[in-house]
Formats: C-alpha cells, sequence, structure tokens
C-alpha cells in the first residue's frame, strides 16, 4: 500500500499537480534521547540535557584522533566525537528515499555560515558540506515540523545553538562518518 501511495505521489510531483515540498515522507517520531560517552551537559533545542555515563555505541571509524561528525541514521543523532570522545549530540534528520544520504566516510571540504542551496534556494546556515552538494546544516523545516519531514540528501539539524557550536569546531578536513546503526 505504501508503495502505491509513493508512486501515485511521484507521478503527481512528476504532473506538476503538487509540490514536491509537500511530499515529504512521514517517519516515526524520534527515538528517546540517546546519552552521551560521558557525564555532563548538552545543549538539545533550547532545552538543557544533563548526561549520565552511556553506552552509545560509536562505530571504530568514530573512535580516531581528532575531530569526527559521528552521524548514525538509525539513531537519528550526529555526534560530534573529538579524540574518541563524545562532546556533543543534536538530532539530526535526512534525506528521503528519492534523495537519500550518503552512507560512508567522507571528509569536510567546505564550510559556508551562511550558505543558500543553488538548486532549492533554501538557506542552509552552519554549512559543512562533506559530499558533493550534501552538508551537515541547520534546518529550520526540522526546527519546525520535526521528523515529519526529510532533506534533499543534507544531514538537517533542528538545534541552532548545537549546530553553531559544532561548526565553530569542525575544521575543513575533518572527518564525517555517516552510517546505518
Amino acid at each position: 500500500m505504501k508503495h502505491l501511495i509513493r508512486i501515485l505521489l511521484g507521478t503527481a510531483v512528476g504532473l506538476g499537480l503538487i509540490s514536491a515540498a509537500l511530499v515529504s515522507e512521514p517517519l516515526a517520531p524520534p527515538a528517546a534521547a540517546a546519552p552521551i560517552a560521558s557525564t555532563g551537559t548538552y545543549q538539545e533545542g533550547t532545552a538543557t540535557v544533563t548526561a549520565a555515563a552511556s553506552k552509545v555505541k560509536l562505530p571504530k571509524r568514530c573512535k580516531t584522533k581528532g575531530r569526527v561528525l559521528c552521524i548514525s541514521k538509525s539513531k537519528r543523532k550526529l555526534y560530534f566525537v573529538q579524540n574518541g570522545k563524545i562532546r556533543k549530540t543534536v538530532s539530526a534528520r535526512f534525506g528521503c528515499y528519492r534523495t537519500p544520504t550518503r552512507n560512508g566516510t567522507f571528509h569536510v571540504f567546505r564550510k559556508n555560515r551562511h550558505w543558500v542551496s543553488t538548486i532549492y534556494h533554501s538557506p542552509m546556515p552552519y554549512s559543512m558540506f562533506f559530499s558533493g552538494g550534501q552538508a551537515v546544516h541547520y534546518s529550520s523545516d526540522f526546527a519546525r515540523r520535526g521528523y515529519y519531514g526529510c532533506s534533499h540528501g543534507c544531514v538537517n539539524i533542528r538545534s541552532w545553538s548545537g549546530i553553531a557550536w559544532i561548526y565553530k569546531r569542525i575544521r575543513v578536513g575533518d572527518k564525517v562518518v555517516v552510517y546505518r546503526g
């Protein structure tokens, strides 16, 4: 049934009957906030969260020297990892089935604080590009609609203060790991 609905919606978009922006596939509500690896506090949206010692299992490729944006699609989280320890956790949203976010190991090759998409003409503040046009960036749509939407392949971050904190610390050349798990 879902497959039939996707086909019908895709046809409607292709014929110009409805806008692609209206056809974001609704996703399940977010999972409970994942604890972070060390005791401390972090900012998630407007709330300050106090974290206890945790059991977040990061892939080995995230536990290296230096800074890593470790992004779990299944947990819907971006972990800012430094020298193998999680320093910040923020909620993340990804591409739809037609424009998926690529899995793999990448490196930040460009940063732009005030980027606007050249294809979709939408603001992408705090952009950190890692694979072609795919970037980690703040999304006002994610902040407004939550998981009932998706990106065109980018990693959307809901927390303005969280992405600003991460953007300030990430450098061009830092590792980005996107995985399902």
